[in-house]
């Protein structure tokens, strides 16, 4: 389910390289219903503590629900980017409603991917290309051009106004 996800926003070849990186292998690792990315270095380090003492190793990608559904989290954010397969571009105006977690609607929508199928992942940028979050397309290319102007087109996932929100919580 972590790979399926991670797929829904890169394509199948650049998950692979998320894997065999040029500085070592790395690898997924469910910990406590948590997906943690890591070198085999990391993992070799955390096999010497006991699970029940280990909080955490790597950067946690995101987690497993209580319905067995998997979320990413936006520390999956530095490392999904570079691979993003379709993208959106946000006017300045839509930046700071996008990141106290609202959807996008098409008024605040800059540019997109060509090709961008309905229900798919996207990574959401600025127009200076800084990576804000990710998404799942609500409507296609071609729908986007034709809809009007407060139709969504991204709902949102996670953004990284989450640091600031969600301070205490995230671990």
């Amino acid at each position: 389910l972590c790979i399926i996800t991670i797929t829904k926003f890169s394509t199948g070849d650049n998950v692979r390289m998320l894997l065999e990186r040029p500085d070592g292998l790395y690898t997924f690792r469910l910990h406590r219903d948590r997906v943690y990315y890591c070198s085999e270095a990391i993992i070799k380090y955390a096999s010497n503590f006991p699970r029940k003492e280990l909080l955490s190793f790597g950067t946690c990608f995101g987690r497993f629900t209580k319905t067995r559904k998997f979320r990413l989290h936006i520390t999956a954010l530095d490392f999904i980017a570079p691979y993003a397969k379709f993208k959106i571009w946000l006017k300045p105006n839509a930046e700071q409603q996008f990141l106290y977690g609202h959807n996008v609607v098409k008024s605040g929508l800059g540019r997109i991917t060509e090709n961008t199928p309905k229900y798919h992942g996207v990574i959401v940028y600025t127009m200076n290309d800084v990576p804000l979050g990710f998404g799942v397309a609500a409507k296609s290319t071609i729908e986007c051009r034709a809809a009007d102007p407060m139709a969504l087109v991204v709902f949102h996932q996670a953004d990284v106004g989450e640091f600031l929100r969600n301070e205490d919580a995230l671990t």
